[in-house]
Formats: structure tokens, sequence, C-alpha cells
């Protein structure tokens, strides 16, 4: 952590996110999903899949840059990392190989298989090497913004923190404002500069946001 943070330009940025149409989803389908799958439905899968989505329009954000070598590879697909924390002993980030290969369901699975072995500690290499872009997830112990630290060699790293009811303004479809209680949080990015600018930053989180704002996650658990 100390190398990647003198050895890279970290940068960060985040958006409010209204969780309100994933949290409606999640609540419809949290104990059917729980007794077929054997474990929660959490907001986790829904980013993951929103985010291999914005890794897609923008793959400069699934690369990794190395000065020394004078190299920035874009990859092919997205090996997502995940942040596991270790009953607070340590965190491991474990990799969802070909993570863009799955839909929101597969996601959940494998993130939770992954952890399962970190926390029973039966890992093997394949299973912490190689991810292209990393998500961390303090969110669930009450964190409200945070600027973790880049994955190296991955160029960028998304920090997922707590979602809460608050108020907020809603628009209707004739544009009418109302004041509503939605689940509202943030999502933050921390990125290495040498590789991409900000305004690429931020529009990469705005498609993540777009995306778990308006998506049809239904479909997404059909």
């Amino acid at each position: 952590m100390v190398h990647a943070k003198r050895s890279t330009a970290h940068v960060w940025a985040s958006v409010e996110v209204d969780y309100e149409r994933v949290e409606q989803v999640r609540r419809a389908h949290k104990e059917a999903y729980k007794a077929a799958e054997g474990h929660s439905l959490t907001y986790l899968p829904f980013i993951g899949r929103a985010t291999i989505d914005a890794l897609r329009e923008y793959p400069v954000v699934n690369s990794s840059f190395n000065l020394e070598e004078g190299t920035h590879t874009f990859h092919g697909q997205v090996n997502l990392g995940i942040s596991v924390d270790l009953n607070q002993t340590g965190l491991v980030v474990v990799n969802i190989r070909g993570a863009d290969g799955l839909r929101l369901k597969g996601i959940s699975r494998e993130t939770r298989r992954l952890a399962d072995k970190a926390r029973n500690g039966d890992l093997a290499p394949d299973d912490i090497a190689g991810s292209s872009f990393t998500i961390t997830n303090p969110g669930p112990f009450g964190s409200f913004m945070t600027s973790p630290i880049i994955n190296v060699p991955n160029v960028a790293i998304l920090s997922t923190d707590t979602v809460t009811k608050r108020a907020t303004v809603v628009t209707d479809s004739a544009g009418v404002d109302s004041i509503a209680i939605h689940h509202i949080g943030y999502l933050g990015l921390t990125w290495d500069h040498r590789a991409f600018d900000g305004s690429t930053a931020v529009l990469f989180l705005r498609r993540i946001k777009e995306n778990l704002e308006t998506w049809d996650w239904e479909q997404e658990l059909a």
C-alpha cells in the first residue's frame, strides 16, 4: 500500500446515488433469494454489475499502467477484484475472473464463494491474482465517504459507502419536483492520474450512477 501511494498519482472523486430502484427490487426478492442461494442479496452485486457495464464504456479504467516498463495495457475482459475483510485481522482482494460474462446472480455467487474461501483460509493463488479493476466495500461498516488506495497495477479502485434513508428531490414524468425519502449513498473513485484525467473519472462514475438508478433490475433477477 505504501508503494502504491508513492508510485501512483492518486486522485479521488465521488458521486451521490439514489438506490431506491435497487432497494425496491432487493426488498421484493430478499427472502426468496436467500432461501434459494443461501446468502443475502446485498447492494454489492448490483454495484458490480453496473460497474462492469461502465468499464466497457470507459476501457481505460480497466487497464494497467507501468511507468518503469513503459507500458499501458488495456484488458480484454473484466477481472473484478473485490476487497474482503477477514474479521478485522486483515484484508484480501479476491478476483472474479471474466466478471463481464456474469449477470447479477453470478456476481453475487462468485463474491460469496470467494469471500467464504478467504475467511476459511482456502484461497488458491489464482483466486487473488490478476484483477483488472477493484471494488472495496466499507459501506456495511457505516462509512460515509472513503478514499481507498489503488490496488496496483490497476489504475483505479471504487469504494461503496453506506446507503441510508434521506430526504431528496424527485422529479416526476411531468417535470414536477417533490420531496421523498429514498435510499441514498455515495460511490468514490480513486484513480491514477497518469492513466486518465478527471473528466473520464467523473463520466465513469456517472455511468455507474445512471445504471443503478435507471436499469430494470427485475429482469436481472429473472
